[in-house]
């Protein structure tokens, strides 16, 4: 199981070094945000975990660099969700790939949220299926992990700023290996 929080962390040196979206941060840059925003609120190791994780799916995937801004949607949720799956259990993968659907949700509830997506993201909500109508996002709420999804997005949405200064990788490595599946 140790060998998974290695090969994690590898992915997200090599492959996330590149351009995340139409973001002006790396894709690793992206998720160490993510990450360090869910450290900043307390949130548990598996929490951590799925933030720093969250988008793996992208790295993951065959689609190539930007899909999105290819009018492709490379479901990487749901790729990322299943590649973390067996290693993490649900506690970890299940946010990861509610995710997308977490920001379909807020687009509906929030009415100052879909004001505050980047560019990229308004690009990728389109793709994703737009905001969800009152009762896609009555059945989102009522899922398990929902809220831990929710939570993420928020900092998945923030975690998009140049040059913040965040742990690097190696901090994150006992976090990961904490969230395991036992």
């Amino acid at each position: 199981m140790e060998r998974i929080v290695d090969r994690l962390i590898e992915l997200l040196r090599t492959r996330g070094a590149r351009q995340y979206g139409g973001e002006r941060v790396s894709q690793c840059e992206h998720g160490l945000q993510a990450a360090a925003l869910a450290q900043q609120e307390e949130a548990p190791p598996v929490l951590v975990a799925a933030a720093l994780l969250h988008d793996i799916g992208h790295l993951l995937h065959e689609e190539g660099e930007q899909p999105a801004l290819r009018g492709v949607d490379d479901q990487h949720e749901a790729v990322g969700a299943n590649y973390l799956l067996p290693a993490f259990g649900p506690a970890v993968a299940e946010p990861v790939r509610l995710h997308v659907p977490a920001k379909r949700y807020l687009c509906a509830t929030d009415p100052g949220y879909f004001a505050r997506l980047s560019p990229g993201s308004v690009r990728s909500l389109a793709l994703q299926g737009g905001p969800f109508t009152p009762k896609e996002a009555a059945e989102f709420q009522a899922l398990p992990f929902a809220e831990d999804a929710t939570r993420i997005r928020r900092w998945d949405e923030a975690a998009k700023v140049p040059g913040i200064p965040t742990p690097d990788l190696e901090h994150y490595r006992a976090t990961l290996q904490a969230a395991l599946r036992i």
